[in-house]
């Protein structure tokens, strides 16, 4: 008996040693000094980052956007540049990497748990803020989807200067754990937590919708989750769908001249412009900025055109949807970096949209530059990472127009950008625009056969740059028929867009003409259609 005693004592000195080094290996979490190594050298990085308030209006924090049900059928939807069918980044679960799809299961399961134990409600009896509440920063959560802000400056052959940049905006964190504060119950069902009008865990556009939040988090679970809790309670408390619905008259008409929607690029994203040049208009600028209340209004103005076009424009379809937005942001004839309100109210919505609006933007791009946005960005551009420089592109005003026709095509951008869309001409947008160069000092004839009697010509042309010279004349087939001179030569500037008609009585060809005064070369934008009685 005693030795039966004395071997099962042996047996338990030699099991739980192992039970020991189990617990070692799988659950004792990192030391508090490794944590307070880590926390000071994030904050010597902060450091090296510029405050967000340096950063220009740009459209994106309008829009940063992109604003849903399956896209609306238009005239854009028959462009020879159609809208792809697969998004750059994958959308199926089955071709994610396999920790990608854990990391988006485990969000589910973390969501699902969220719903049923109401953790997105808000108190009904609460009163409705007046202000718009911006979003308390979690301290473990990195910023991955920013604003942008000028990066690092290249100059190509043509002297466009392109910036790739964003800031990686770095904001104060709060004293309190948001996930550790119970949120207090509400009469919503479980089944009507929804975002973008898209019902989570309900809907086959979860899963992208999901996949924002961890891509905007590295693929961080629990920071994926804190973020997305957290937009949901802020959409509730601002009452986001409320607002859509009831489509208010905020009074701020004037600003759709200044931000507005228009086409497609390339890659088939809708497009977004923001044009600051309209807030040099006095009156305008007063009306928007002069008080917190007006700059209230205007950020909610934006909230709700950025929720619009993401409802009416993009798709969160797995397999085919478009679930983001390229920004044009123009600068020409912006106000300086010492209109104070107004970097008030964008910086505003800058924090708002990178916490809210994960992963929207496709590509930022930034026209008409001036020499101190550029001189900014080359100080910046060294704390930048590379994930966020490679949306985004800054061209000077020399550059611009042969900047954008990089992403987008002539006949998507709109005319007062440098394109040849106008709404309401005598083209659409699904009539092709031709690209050709005009070589230095050289002349390019372009020839239209008109093969018909009895129709009309017409046609658009507009030349990237200036000094060059335009004519245009018909000639007919007949051998003893008579050229008509259309358009004498005459020179034309860069804003200047040529457009006309000729009603041809015979057959023959339209005859168009440029000259190049230059001794650099210049791209011409043209399209003919013909119109048959």
């Amino acid at each position: 008996m005693a030795e039966q005693v004395e071997k099962l004592a042996q047996e338990q000195t030699t099991v739980e040693p192992t039970k020991e080094a189990l617990l070692v290996v799988t659950d004792v979490p990192e030391s508090e000094h490794e944590e307070e190594e880590k926390d000071e050298e994030e904050q010597k990085q902060s450091l090296l980052v510029p405050e967000p308030e340096l950063i220009p209006a740009n459209n994106a924090y309008s829009t940063c956007c992109g604003d849903e049900q399956p896209p609306l059928k238009t005239e854009q939807d028959k462009s020879p540049h159609p809208k792809p069918t697969v998004e750059v980044k994958g959308t199926k679960i089955a071709h994610l990497p396999p920790n990608e799809q854990k990391a988006l299961l485990d969000l589910k399961n973390l969501l699902q748990q969220a719903i049923n134990n109401h953790e997105f409600s808000i108190s009904s009896s609460s009163p409705k803020q007046e202000k718009i509440p911006l979003q308390t920063h979690e301290q473990t959560e990195p910023q991955t989807e920013k604003d942008p802000i000028p990066g690092p400056l290249l100059e190509d052959d043509d002297g466009t200067k392109t910036l790739e940049a964003i800031e990686e905006t770095i904001v104060h964190s709060s004293n309190s754990n948001p996930t550790e504060e119970k949120m207090p119950h509400d009469t919503t069902p479980v089944n009507e937590v929804s975002i973008w009008g898209v019902k989570l865990l309900e809907d086959d556009k979860t899963d992208v919708i999901l996949l924002k939040f961890l891509r905007a988090r590295d693929f961080k679970v629990k920071d994926a989750f804190n973020m997305m809790k957290n937009t949901i309670r802020w959409r509730r408390e601002f009452g986001i769908d409320q607002l859509v619905e009831e489509e208010d008259d905020l009074g701020c008409d004037e600003l759709e001249r200044a931000v507005f929607m228009h086409g497609y690029s390339k890659e088939g994203h809708p497009v977004c412009y923001n044009v600051y040049g309209e807030f040099k208009n006095k009156e305008l600028y007063q009306k928007m900025f002069s008080d917190e209340e007006k700059r209230m209004k205007f950020l909610k103005w934006r909230i709700l055109f950025l929720e619009k076009s993401i409802r009416k424009l993009l798709d969160f379809s797995p397999a085919a949807g478009v679930s983001t937005i390229v920004h044009v942001n123009d600068l020409k004839n912006s106000p300086g970096p010492n209109r104070w309100e107004l970097r008030q109210a964008t910086n505003q919505a800058l924090h708002l949209f990178q916490d809210n609006y994960p992963e929207f933007v496709a590509k930022q791009v930034f026209i008409n530059v001036p020499w101190w946005y550029l001189a900014l960005s080359k100080m910046i551009s060294p704390f930048l990472t590379q994930r966020t420089k490679s949306k985004f592109v800054v061209a000077g005003p020399s550059g611009s127009t042969e900047t954008l026709l990089k992403y987008i095509c002539a006949e998507q951008i709109p005319t007062q950008i440098g394109g040849l869309s106008k709404d309401g001409g005598d083209f659409e947008r699904d009539d092709c625009v031709t690209e050709i160069m005009v070589k230095p000092s050289g002349k390019h004839i372009v020839e239209f056969p008109v093969t018909q009697e009895e129709c009309i010509v017409r046609w658009e042309a507009r030349v990237v740059g200036w000094e060059v010279s335009y004519g245009a004349e018909f000639v007919p087939s007949a051998k003893d028929g008579y050229t008509v001179i259309i358009q004498k030569m005459r020179r034309i500037d860069e804003d200047q867009v040529i457009s006309s008609s000729y009603r041809a009585g015979e057959a023959g060809k339209l005859v168009f003409t440029i000259k190049n005064l230059t001794s650099k070369k210049k791209k011409l934008l043209y399209r003919f259609k013909t119109i048959y009685n």
